[in-house]
């Protein structure tokens, strides 16, 4: 009926066209699909997005995609939801809803580069994150020495072996590797760059040794292999023969530490004389062995080698076209950069280069789309987004190619990938008031904090106020609100990142309390079957096995055992609870609330109370005392406004190192 054809076609136009909410019931839509096609069956109607999600076994919001990207031929959006016709055919985008990615049907899928740093085999082999820009923007800019600091496996490493294919002398073209990407596009005064410098590359990321003399022998033979690249100056007509013996005994590996010092600067020259051009000079990951140093009683030694390597190759060496390096630290104040007035910083805090470590929201979504699991991108954001590199808010790379290449299984994958010894030594040296701000970090809360781009390891013992220029730097903590003060520093407001981040917390925690001997494994395994199993006998029995280990590592005074109490709370109990500390309810404020998440938990009001020199008499007269507190101020009310009846309720005395702990 050419009537009914009219009004449909009108009524399409117009939200096409307009993008109005037109109030429109689903019944007069059928009619009006009935006057066009007589031939419909009385049950053919539009079906919203969410009855084709479970028809399809897709989710909603991949629905909603599709739709939104016209991939869903007739779907009509009503307010703020699809309107679908039910004899649409289901689109073939390959997405699954069970959280595994499938293979498309064409079989060529690519895996993702875990653990791939080597740029050919990454863009040729697997699923390829472009960051080819990144020379754009080194070129625009021409720093003659650029660092970038940035979290450990944040593809530092598989960027600077891009900028070394890219900018390397070559016999093989290596041009075909660029030429489907981004770079190529933006025109030859960028081409003309590519394959055109001798380079030396360094990556110091597996130089890590217990001893000064491991590292001595790794570094040796780094210098080797790099060496070895470059054998074409044992014959070159414009090196002289002492230039040549030196050059042989690094590649032998006969060299001695001062003679290794010098292989940087040295190399570059003679680079330079055999090619007519002054070499590239890439170094990753830096301060990897300084670190290591640090941590293993041999830092200034490291430094001192590090000072002269360094300087060789970047303060006033006339033989060098660039030198780009990597590392987690800004720099030393051991100045191992002394006197490089031409070097460009490039942090955490700076917006240049922000979006080329780390993936962004668009990246990682067509990532998602790739492997057909749309459907878990709030998962991922809520696991391992958060990160701020200058304005930029970017994902964790390491975590979202492990996450989407085992089955969308949300863990702590970054974590695992080294040693959180930043960490370790925060909770060793740290104060009450670090140890509250880390409290209120672990509950979600933003502190404020001064942040030092400068600081090196070390400064940590010097002064503890750097543990959150340190975790910033090593990438525990976010800035989301910053502001530059007179001297160069930041005045910050800092939380954590994401999930993944928030565990490791929790879990050093709890590796620390068992370190010291605060709590044993025994206690912690009683805390999480108790609360499983729903067994409150049983849980009283670990907290009070709990507090009474605690004791005797937090008796200095009240202050350092509450903080120390709650952040074990929050280590042992993870997400069954949210934790509260020193908060009104009823009458007047409790010490500790634990909220259960779900309302099969029970919850759990602690009142606190403590004092010196106290028998065993006094100390339970002040326990029940703490008890009867907790009803007299009607401390649970605030957990029975949240509909939780089930509520433990924790009288806790305690006098140096003896505690007594009454419930009801």
């Amino acid at each position: 009926m050419p009537f009914g054809n009219d009004i449909v076609n009108m009524h399409v136009n117009v939200r096409a066209k307009k993008r109005k909410q037109i109030d429109i019931s689903l019944e007069i839509l059928y009619a009006l699909r009935k006057m066009r096609n007589t031939n419909l069956k009385g049950d053919d109607f539009m079906k919203s997005s969410d009855q084709m999600a479970i028809e399809w076994g897709m989710s909603k919001r991949t629905i909603n995609d599709l739709c939104n990207k016209g991939k869903i031929s007739g779907a009509i959006k009503e307010g703020r939801k699809w309107l679908i016709p039910d004899d649409v055919v289901r689109p073939a985008d390959g997405r699954v809803s069970s959280g595994k990615y499938v293979k498309k049907k064409d079989g060529k899928t690519r895996p993702l580069p875990i653990g791939v740093s080597d740029y050919i085999r990454a863009q040729s082999e697997y699923y390829y994150v472009d960051k080819t820009l990144l020379i754009k923007e080194f070129l625009d800019q021409k720093p003659l020495v650029s660092l970038f600091t940035r979290p450990r496996r944040f593809g530092k490493t598989l960027n600077m072996d891009m900028l070394r294919v890219f900018f390397e002398i070559s016999d093989e073209d290596t041009s075909k590797y660029f030429a489907d990407k981004t770079i190529w596009k933006c025109g030859e005064e960028y081409r003309k760059h590519q394959g055109k410098y001798p380079v030396i590359f360094l990556t110091f990321k597996d130089v890590k040794y217990d001893s000064w003399e491991s590292t001595v022998a790794k570094i040796r033979g780094l210098l080797q292999n790099e060496f070895g690249r470059h054998q074409e100056l044992l014959s070159s007509s414009e090196l002289a023969e002492y230039e040549k013996a030196y050059f042989s005994k690094v590649l032998n590996g006969v060299a001695s530490v001062v003679e290794m010092s010098e292989a940087l600067e040295k190399l570059s020259q003679m680079l330079a004389a055999h090619y007519g051009k002054a070499p590239i000079i890439i170094i990753d990951e830096y301060d990897t062995p300084i670190q290591e140093g640090y941590s293993k009683d041999f830092y200034d030694e490291i430094i001192g080698f590090m000072r002269n390597f360094f300087s060789g190759a970047f303060k006033d060496n006339k033989n060098i076209t660039y030198g780009f390096l990597t590392g987690i630290l800004r720099i030393a104040q051991e100045s191992i950069f002394s006197g490089l007035n031409n070097l460009t910083v490039n942090s955490v805090m700076d917006d240049e280069y922000d979006e080329f470590f780390g993936f962004t929201s668009s990246e990682v979504r067509k990532m998602l789309e790739y492997y057909g699991v749309v459907d878990k991108e709030d998962e991922l954001k809520d696991w391992y987004d958060g990160y701020l590199f200058g304005s930029t808010e970017v994902y964790n790379p390491w975590s979202v190619i492990n996450y989407i290449s085992r089955g969308c299984i949300p863990q702590a994958y970054w974590v695992n990938t080294g040693n959180n010894e930043v960490l370790e030594d925060v909770l060793t040296i740290a104060t009450d008031d670090i140890t509250e701000r880390l409290y209120a970090l672990l509950r979600g809360e933003r502190v404020v904090a001064k942040i030092d781009q400068n600081v090196v390891y070390r400064s940590l013992a010097e002064d503890p106020a750097n543990i959150y220029s340190l975790l910033l730097v090593a990438g525990y903590l976010k800035t989301p609100k910053k502001e530059l003060q007179a001297d160069g520093a930041y005045l910050c407001e800092v939380s954590i990142p994401n999930r993944e981040i928030a565990s490791v917390y929790k879990s050093e925690i709890l590796s620390h309390l068992m370190q010291i001997g605060a709590i044993t494994r025994t206690t912690a395994n009683m805390v999480a079957e108790s609360l499983y199993a729903n067994d409150i006998r049983k849980l009283q029995k670990a907290i009070s096995d709990y507090m009474d280990k605690s004791i005797s590592f937090y008796d200095a005074g009240a202050e350092g055992f509450y903080h120390g109490l709650t952040l074990g709370l929050i280590a042992l109990l993870d997400n069954q609870y949210r934790i509260k500390s020193n908060r009104e309810s009823g009458d007047g404020r409790y010490d500790i609330s634990l909220i259960p998440r779900e309302k099969k938990y029970p919850g759990i009001i602690m009142e606190l109370k403590w004092k010196s020199g106290l028998e065993e008499a006094e100390l339970e007269k002040l326990s029940i005392e703490a008890l009867s507190q907790i009803d007299e101020k009607r401390y649970d009310l605030e957990l029975k406004e949240e509909g939780i009846e089930n509520v433990i309720k924790l009288g806790i005395a305690f006098s140096g190192k003896k505690v007594v702990i009454k419930t009801k």
